[in-house]
């Protein structure tokens, strides 16, 4: 497992359900008060479930990259799938915006968060949407290896 080097300090600026239009009002501030280094943006899912249209989803992670590039810090966009209830073309446009996005915007991906642990019923809250506590450990050796070589 592993375990984050002394020298690095992580705030979480993220608030349950909020969309990115959302973090995108608040992604000015959260910068200027923590000045990070690396940013690692997860955000989209509850645009997905909300079925707002993938093209704002794009826009405001766009302007999110573009101001964390801006304010010099590296960043590691964190892509989410949709479960199908909003059809097949919903769902591939919005697990392909998150590709898309990375390769225009040149920074690093990890497609899909919850990977290592989407066929397990037993790992997600009563919601089906949220990890539970004990799964953490997993996710977080999951997304290391597209984080590591941005904390170089």
């Amino acid at each position: 497992m592993w375990s984050p080097p002394s020298l690095w300090t992580v705030a979480n600026a993220s608030i349950s359900g909020e969309t990115t239009a959302g973090g995108r009002s608040r992604f000015a501030a959260a910068l200027a008060q923590f000045k990070p280094k690396v940013v690692i943006l997860e955000l989209g899912a509850n645009d997905g479930l909300r079925g707002l249209p993938v093209v704002h989803m794009q826009d405001n992670l766009t302007a999110m990259i573009k101001l964390a590039k801006a304010n010099r810090a590296r960043v590691l966009l964190v892509g989410m799938r949709m479960p199908p209830n909003y059809g097949p073309v919903y769902t591939r446009d919005f697990e392909q915006a998150f590709v898309t996005l990375a390769k225009q915007q040149k920074v690093a991906l990890l497609p899909f968060l919850l990977e290592p642990i989407a066929g397990q019923r037993d790992a997600f809250q009563a919601d089906g949407l949220h990890p539970i506590a004990a799964m953490q450990s997993k996710l977080l050796d999951h997304i290391y290896p597209s984080l590591a070589p941005l904390l170089k």
